[in-house]
């Protein structure tokens, strides 16, 4: 009787597994990812449209493209979303590959570092709220972030504008 309870539950685990795996892979997939920093707003796209949107929150000094370590700015252009911390101290987090050769020449050519570890990621602390407080990061809500986790693989493109 114990035996039979045991093999049902592994198998309705398995089932379960199974079933995570399928949806997981199931999930549409974003093509680019847009930065509006003006609108505080972050958009997954497909087919060069607007999928989804999420608010954001920015580094504490968000005005500008990011010049040098420590600024507080988020950077701007066109970049890659190169990897992912499923293990991040603000929950999930998806590297954005600044800084790029454009970015350290430009850090080189005024004797400052570029800085660097750059992410989307969810905010860990719901008391921040969307308002700039990162270092130059772009975060969204936890739930945002399971789902551009979810939805926007790695080597997707990103702009981020003014």
């Amino acid at each position: 009787m114990i035996a039979r309870l045991i093999v049902a539950l592994c198998l309705g685990f398995a089932a379960l597994a199974a079933q995570a795996h399928e949806t997981e892979h199931a999930t549409e997939k974003a093509d680019k990812v847009v930065v509006d920093k003006g609108a505080r707003q972050i958009h997954l796209l497909r087919d060069g449209e607007i999928w989804k949107s999420y608010p954001i929150g920015l580094g504490f000094a968000p005005e500008g493209h990011k010049q040098r370590e420590g600024d507080g700015r988020t950077p701007e252009g066109d970049y890659i979303l190169d990897w992912r911390n499923p293990n991040s101290s603000f929950y999930l987090s998806i590297h954005i590959s600044y800084p790029d050769t454009g970015d350290k020449a430009s850090a080189k050519a005024r004797s400052v570092p570029p800085g660097g570890a750059i992410f989307i990621h969810g905010r860990h602390n719901p008391s921040r709220g969307n308002r700039d407080w990162t270092l130059g990061c772009i975060a969204v809500t936890d739930e945002a972030m399971d789902e551009i986790w979810a939805s926007v693989p790695n080597g997707t493109p990103i702009t981020i504008k003014p």
